[in-house]
């Protein structure tokens, strides 16, 4: 249609763009839908995602109704800003990490498909060719000016979005770092990164492990495919994405994707278009449906490396976030997964260790309580329940000669194999110790001298070795209980009638391995029926506790003590760590008793070699006495050796004690320092021969030394029939 009289009216080019605009306004869905056309064939992702398609078509109209607007604009009028849908849009190219060439490729053929449509336009309103060229090049002017000045803002405003989104990325990569592994458990952190994940990455997040990575024994084969379900998150309640729940075990088909993932060890990325969906993703036709009608649409299954090793696999799903996995999320889910796969192999070395370490530390400490008709004991060990592991904290009660008994807690300082390997190394040394009766100060300085000498030599990189350790003697006959302490804090003694506070005059002495410092013994008398606490410092002594607290507690808690010993311990524990200890606690309580004065005998014997018959006679009335007269035979001789070598090798004076209990013993004492030692005599010796029958005769023979002297003794088992006369008060 032409218009003759804007020829004659001699129309400005600006009023003939104004009427040109004016003209194909009511035109401007028709226009998008042309532009949109243009597009088509070079732009298919325009099309492939419903949100894109639908914002690109709401940006082409506001595009034509801004170059509209500007060309009914007075002359000299700026280019407007682009529109609100181009930004959008260009934010949407950023998110879905479309390159920002095609979002301006895109806009170039949009603004030069509009600017042949104008032009096409322009012959129907008039038939002046000059007056069509001059438009035509204010057109491309103009045009070309708002492309120019949109484009700055939408490449802007897709700069601003992928700088918002690398932000992101970086914080949630800094998030995951510090909230995945803060803890030694494998389920706990395989959580941890469900729970970062669905926070602004994936809608459903699980995980999966090989049950030989979760095995602590290390004996489940590890070319098993089976695979147990530690962990799973979902944006929605009760994860009605997954067919599987915590704790379940599967495996996946043989030729699916997960199975390749796992072997060869490459992270996938799996789009699912429209129904289709993998039977490694739903299982089943019911389940099937749910996944379709959650919408689905995209899967990545990265595997879990750490050391060379595969653990299993973590699968993250989308289907609420509109915005499918790119290349740029699996890169990011790589990463988290790979830091993740180190803490839950950290974990996993940690369970296995500390599995280990448990194992060897209660196989090394006593088994079942400890029967002596000396002391009645009640025992705890509790391992650390920080990530610090399993200590070297032991405890022992070990059967001395002469009815005693020796109450050992101990403290190996570090955590771990190497703290429980050495913890039964020492333990092992405190009991060879005993067995020679050494007085506890003697035997921590031998004991110092062994951790010294292990120090030596273990290679730097196990740290040094050191421990402390308290070791007490109680004597049922005295009621004397004379202990030593290396570093380590003294018991708490409770009397029938009161606590003591803290013991008089027990010297701590340096830790173990030190060396060159003295240690002292105490001596103190228990009445009978006392109870004596020895523990370590990790049940009194915490992170949000300190000692003296721990004491006070301690001591409120014994001021009503119950009977039973184990109750007692209970009590304890229960008081001062009602949660899991952040340190390894050993407790010893042990409830004193005194031998009954009638199962006691000593005789003064004169240096004087017919004082032998004598000591016979004795050891035979006694024995009938006690209704024993079945081992007099043995006594006898026993008697007659060992009194006979204490006065032509001993000093003054001497003394005979025979002491009935769970077994006989017959004790001899002198003031001399020099120990006899067994010997093999020759066919011509008049002597040599005396404790090899002694060494006969008896169960256990032995020697212990005093401050002033020593005493030789030897043990025989009671008749079956006569044990019940050994019995304490």
């Amino acid at each position: 249609m032409a218009f003759p009289y804007i020829r004659t009216m001699g129309t400005e080019v600006d009023a003939f763009l104004g009427q040109l605009a004016r003209h194909l306004r009511p035109q401007v869905k028709k226009l998008s839908g042309l532009l949109l056309q243009r597009l088509n064939g070079e732009f298919p992702e325009l099309w492939e995602n419903a949100d894109i398609e639908a914002l690109t078509l709401e940006e082409t109209a506001q595009h034509v109704t801004a170059l509209l607007d500007l060309l009914e604009a007075r002359p000299g009028a700026s280019a407007p800003e682009a529109p609100p849908a181009a930004l959008d849009i260009a934010r949407l190219y950023a998110r879905r990490r479309i390159p920002v060439s095609r979002l301006l490729r895109a806009y170039r053929l949009d603004h030069l498909s509009l600017l042949e449509q104008l032009q096409a336009e322009a012959p129907r309103l008039t038939d002046d060719w000059h007056m069509i060229n001059r438009a035509t090049m204010r057109l491309v002017r103009i045009g070309f000016d708002y492309v120019d000045r949109s484009s700055e803002q939408v490449v802007a405003a897709y700069q601003e979005e992928r700088d918002r989104l690398l932000q992101r990325r970086l914080a949630f990569t800094d998030r995951a770092s510090k909230r995945i592994g803060t803890t030694l458990d494998i389920s706990r952190t395989a959580e941890e990164l469900t729970e970062v994940c669905t926070e602004d990455f994936a809608d459903l997040v699980t995980v999966d492990l090989f049950d030989s990575a979760l095995d602590e024994t290390g004996t489940a084969p590890p070319e098993a495919l089976t695979q147990r379900r530690v962990a799973q998150r979902s944006v929605l309640d009760d994860c009605p994405e997954s067919p599987l729940r915590v704790g379940a075990t599967h495996t996946y088909p043989d030729d699916s994707e997960p199975v390749r993932a796992l072997t060869t060890g490459r992270s996938v990325l799996h789009h699912i278009a429209g129904t289709e969906m993998p039977t490694w993703v739903a299982p089943s036709e019911s389940h099937g449906r749910v996944l379709r009608d959650l919408g689905l649409h995209s899967v990545l299954l990265v595997p879990l490396h750490a050391r060379g090793e595969t653990l299993g696999l973590v699968q993250f799903v989308r289907h609420r976030t509109s915005a499918p996995f790119d290349d740029d999320d699996l890169l990011l889910a790589q990463e988290i997964a790979s830091r993740a796969a180190v803490s839950i192999d950290n974990a996993r070395r940690y369970t296995h260790e500390r599995s280990t370490a448990l194992t060897l530390q209660r196989t090394l400490l006593p088994q079942g309580t400890v029967k002596h008709s000396a002391v009645e004991t009640a025992s705890r060990y509790l391992p650390a329940g920080s990530r610090a592991g399993v200590g070297g904290d032991w405890y022992d009660a070990i059967p001395l000669s002469g009815a005693r008994v020796a109450l050992v807690v101990g403290d190996v300082v570090g955590h771990g194999l190497h703290a429980a390997a050495t913890m039964g190394r020492l333990r092992t040394a405190v009991r060879a110790f005993a067995d020679i009766d050494l007085m506890p100060d003697e035997l921590l300085t031998h004991l110092d001298d062994v951790v010294i000498r292990m120090q030596r030599e273990e290679s730097p990189d196990e740290g040094e070795t050191s421990a402390t350790c308290l070791y007490a003697v109680y004597d049922p006959v005295s009621r004397r209980c004379s202990l030593a302490s290396a570093g380590h804090v003294p018991p708490t003694v409770v009397t029938p009638s009161k606590i003591s506070e803290a013991l008089p005059e027990v010297p701590i002495g340096p830790p173990l391995g030190l060396g060159g410092l003295p240690f002292e013994t105490a001596e103190f008398e228990l009445p009978e029926d006392s109870l004596l606490v020895l523990h370590t410092d990790g049940l009194i002594a915490g992170r949000a506790r300190d000692v003296d607290r721990g004491l006070a507690t301690l001591h409120d808690v014994l001021t009503s003590a119950p009977d039973s010993l184990e109750e007692i311990c209970d009590r304890l524990l229960a008081a001062l760590l009602p949660g899991r200890p952040a340190d390894d606690v050993a407790l010893l309580v042990a409830r004193t008793h005194a031998l009954d004065p009638d199962h006691v005998a000593t005789m003064d014997l004169p240096p004087d070699p017919a004082a032998v018959s004598g000591a016979r006679r004795f050891a035979s009335d006694v024995l009938t006495a006690w209704g024993v007269e079945e081992l007099s035979f043995t006594t006898e001789l026993v008697v007659s050796e060992l009194v006979t070598n204490a006065i032509r090798y001993g000093k003054s004076p001497i003394q005979l004690r025979l002491i009935l209990q769970s077994t006989l013993t017959c004790e001899v004492s002198d003031a001399s320092s020099t120990a006899p030692h067994l010997r093999r005599a020759r066919i011509y010796d008049e002597g040599g021969r005396g404790l090899l029958l002694v060494a006969q005769c008896a169960e256990r023979w032995g020697t212990r030394h005093g401050r002033e002297g020593k005493v030789i003794w030897a043990e025989q088992a009671l008749p079956a029939d006569s044990a019940s006369t050994a019995e304490v008060t």
